[in-house]
């Protein structure tokens, strides 16, 4: 169909859940996407953790405060 009349979306039949239902799928909802919201922001602060700490390892080897002569690549 190239078109679709308005009268055929007008006519189109919905299964919904009862309101009662939707609000109990919203909270569930909402539940998951706030913990998912706290493991992101804990993913979040151990990629600066690290990010920081490659840094400082980085800046350590190039000032000479470590030896990484030694260090085995693998």
């Amino acid at each position: 169909m190239v078109n679709i009349p308005q009268s055929a979306i007008l006519d189109l039949v919905i299964a919904a859940p009862p309101i009662e239902e939707q609000r109990k799928i919203i909270a569930s909802l909402d539940l998951e996407l706030a913990k998912l919201d706290t493991l992101t922001a804990e993913a979040q602060r151990a990629i600066d953790l690290l990010q920081e700490r490659r840094t400082a390892l980085i800046s350590a080897a190039v000032t000479g405060q470590i030896d990484v002569r030694a260090v085995a690549v693998a």
